[in-house]
């Protein structure tokens, strides 16, 4: 069984100008010890779906469809109290800034501590259990460390601290919010080998959200591609990156500035604007965009390639 499997979900804004179909039948499942990665456009749906994952949409927000399963338990239907209790020790999260996860006038160690308050453990044992979780992400010095704030840390030093916490509760699933973005290479690549050996170690689950492909290939064990709200190609990271078989996943990995190996003056771009989900256009959702469009192009059903690799395209199956 799937620690966590969202089926058919559907998210709903209301705004001033009309409601906002944010996800459209998303479906996907994050499998016990393995890394799933969400990639797709800003404006794909990624955040929204985090936040629908841990009961966090706005007052604006609502499911009109679908099950979000966390261990067998439709979080759509647990109690606040419930939520609260699910976070932590069922689903913790690593988020993009790691500044917006920490408390600029609380020491680290006043945070870390904090954050142990389910568990029944002398303040000694709980300060001693932070420095111990700050050295398995190799932060010097962890005793001094937790004296600091976190002003005093760089932003590489930073995201280590929120992944920390997020770990130290061996959570089930991890969360990662597009955790690199706001780091350098060096520090990118750290990050990832980092993350890669505390999974392993402590056996969870992860999804990893990015809009980054480089990273998702390097680190991933499946892949979840999305564009304007839908899941539009899902499979193993080598079915998806090798045999990508939507035309949207392909243009992704064009675009991608790694792959160039000549010098350019403008990057590949994919033509085109995302679509108006206020006024969602009929037929494939991609189709306005596709260089590769026809008459058939329909709202297109998911289509199964192979072993599990699936493409929301009719002419999935002909490459």
């Amino acid at each position: 069984m799937s620690v966590l499997s969202i089926e058919d979900l559907c998210v709903t804004y209301s705004t001033s100008t009309g409601d906002l179909r944010a996800l459209r039948n998303v479906t996907l499942d994050v499998p016990r010890e393995r890394i799933v990665g969400l990639v797709g456009e800003s404006g794909c749906g990624k955040s929204t779906l985090i936040n629908a994952i841990l009961g966090l949409l706005a007052a604006n927000g609502r499911i009109d469809h679908g099950r979000i399963l966390f261990q067998g338990r439709n979080i759509a239907e647990l109690s606040a109290d419930e939520l609260r209790a699910m976070r932590g020790p069922g689903i913790a999260t690593v988020f993009q800034d790691p500044m917006g996860a920490l408390n600029p006038v609380f020491r680290i160690g006043r945070q870390m501590i904090n954050i142990q308050y389910r568990s029944k453990l002398s303040r000694a044992e709980k300060a001693n259990r932070a420095a111990e979780t700050l050295r398995s992400v190799r932060i010097p010095d962890a005793e001094a460390a937790l004296k600091r704030y976190p002003h005093e840390f760089s932003g590489g030093m930073k995201q280590r601290i929120a992944i920390a916490m997020a770990l130290m509760m061996k959570p089930a699933i991890l969360i990662a919010d597009e955790p690199t973005t706001a780091l350098d290479a060096t520090l990118e690549v750290a990050t990832i080998e980092l993350l890669q050996e505390l999974q392993r170690d402590i056996g969870c689950s992860m999804l990893f959200i990015s809009h980054h492909m480089g990273v998702i290939a390097e680190l991933c064990d499946d892949v979840v591609v999305m564009y304007a709200g839908e899941v539009v190609e899902s499979g193993t990271t080598r079915q998806v990156f090798l045999q990508p078989r939507h035309p949207y996943t392909r243009n992704l990995i064009r675009c991608d500035p790694a792959r160039q190996h000549t010098r350019v003056r403008q990057l590949p771009t994919i033509p085109g604007d995302l679509p108006n989900l206020r006024s969602r256009p009929r037929g494939c959702i991609f189709a306005p965009r596709c260089e590769m469009r026809k008459e058939i192009c329909e709202e297109p059903p998911p289509q199964d390639v192979s072993n599990g690799h699936m493409a929301r395209c009719h002419l999935a199956v002909e490459h």
